[in-house]
């Protein structure tokens, strides 16, 4: 079985707090029998573009580190291999594309293979759930998702507002994909995804992976059959085959209980069976639903 994850925040981490442990290790990703991590190059607090360029090569910096102490990249999610662990960049925040179109493929050259409009804050493409619901992308923003659709960069709307998020799917030709978000029916939060978005984004062949992060999933205890609870309703919204795991490690200070970190996904996949879910739905939870949305693009 290839476990595949959508996000994480180690990177970040590693150059702004180093020394200090992290959730993601390569035994726990092992013992946890992780094929593909997506490694995100989160922007951070909102900072002159200068320091955020600084902050992104030093991110860079940092996996080349990992690489040098065996790390392996991957630049596609087929790459994925049962059995080993293999490393994907993302960009969380795309400050760094407002210098010009011709930055997103320097970015993809790198290996970036998705990347989120905003974080939570406004910038040259658009605008959060957390400022407004309603502003559409900017003609900057608009012009820079065809360039990522263009380069093969799947376009992250985790974070993004409901009107940036259609303007995506209503003026651009290729589905995007919320690499770690939960669903607003069972968890009244605007960072999470109505019932609405979550019908049109499956009907266009997106992809939403499953934040861990308990404020966005419930408001009392947290636990694996939280989890499941989302992953039913993403179900019963269209999302069979389209679903998966967004983990959102190292970016979270609190997790389920039993989830800790990478090393727990065993039980969480013996949660999915023990839910009824068949050995299909499981493996596509899984990572092969996320690799074959990348097939898509």
């Amino acid at each position: 079985m290839r476990i595949c994850d959508a996000h994480a925040d180690t990177l970040y981490n590693l150059v702004t707090a180093p020394g200090r442990p992290t959730d993601l290790t390569m035994d726990r990703l092992q013992k946890g029998g992780v094929s593909l991590q997506t490694l995100a190059m989160y922007v951070g607090p909102k900072a002159p573009l200068e320091e955020v360029e600084q902050l992104f090569s030093r991110m860079l910096e940092a996996f080349e580190g990992l690489k040098r102490q065996g790390w392996v990249q991957a630049f596609d999610p087929s790459e994925a291999v049962s059995g080993e662990v293999r490393f994907m960049l993302s960009i969380e925040g795309c400050e760094v594309f407002e210098r010009g179109l011709e930055t997103i493929g320097r970015y993809r050259e790198l290996g970036v293979r998705m990347a989120a409009v905003t974080w939570n804050h406004e910038n040259a493409l658009g605008t959060p759930h957390c400022v407004n619901a309603t502003d559409g992308l900017k003609p900057f923003g608009l012009e820079a998702v065809r360039e990522m659709q263009r380069q093969k960069i799947a376009v992250d709307v985790s974070h993004l507002n409901e009107g940036g998020f259609y303007d995506i799917l209503n003026k651009t030709p290729v589905p995007p994909l919320a690499s770690h978000s939960c669903c607003r029916a069972l968890r009244d939060h605007s960072r999470n995804l109505s019932d609405h978005q979550l019908r049109d984004l499956f009907s266009a062949g997106g992809f939403v992976g499953l934040n861990f992060y308990p404020a966005f999933l419930t408001d009392g205890r947290c636990t694996a059959d939280t989890l499941l609870r989302h992953f039913d309703h993403l179900l019963e919204m269209g999302g069979e085959g389209k679903i998966g795991f967004g983990s959102d490690f190292d970016g979270i200070e609190r997790k389920p209980e039993g989830l800790e970190h990478p090393g727990d996904y065993p039980a969480l996949i013996e949660a999915l069976r023990g839910h009824g879910y068949d050995e299909k739905t499981v493996s596509d939870i899984a990572g092969e639903a996320l690799i074959s949305y990348f097939g898509r693009l």
